[in-house]
């Protein structure tokens, strides 16, 4: 029997439980059809691109399918008829990958770390206006002010020579 990958888009407003029923009727479809459900993974409630009939996420859920075109045709009529799906698109695949999809491994891994932080004054985020090698150098080399004489003393304090 020929394989496809299905992927089907539930309303928002539906709960993931109410997903899981809606995924087992489309499995329960498949298989008096003779069929054989050989994938099936939930990706979520996703953002998508655009609005769909006035939603702007989905519940996503992945089926890798073992049917003949004909039952397919009916699965798909039924997909279309149900209220709570948004969209769904069904490919032929040569085979069917038993590891986890694209969408799941990104999933999975760890979002935390994003690399070396840049060196310069990127390196700890916002910085101190005084912390800056221009302002340092400056009071490392400190000429007088124009109020102040060599010794430090103010224009009020200056002695008379």
């Amino acid at each position: 029997m020929p394989l496809y990958e299905c992927v089907v888009i539930g309303r928002s407003e539906i709960t993931q439980q109410q997903v899981d029923t809606l995924t087992d009727v489309v499995v329960a479809q498949v298989e008096s059809e003779g069929a054989l459900v050989r994938k099936r993974e939930y990706w979520g409630l996703r953002s998508l691109a655009y609005r769909i009939k006035k939603n702007r996420k989905g519940h996503y859920v992945l089926l890798g399918l073992e049917i003949e075109p004909k039952a397919l045709g009916e699965v798909e009529r039924q997909l279309r008829l149900n209220e709570d799906v948004l969209r769904f698109m069904t490919i032929r695949v040569d085979e069917i990958d038993e590891n986890p999809s694209a969408v799941l491994a990104r999933k999975s891994d760890d979002r935390g770390f994003r690399g070396p932080k840049p060196a310069g004054r990127f390196d700890s985020g916002r910085r101190r206006y005084d912390d800056r090698e221009e302002f340092r150098a400056r009071e490392e080399y400190r000429g007088p002010r124009d109020d102040e004489d060599d010794r430090g003393h103010g224009r009020g304090m200056q002695e008379e020579i």
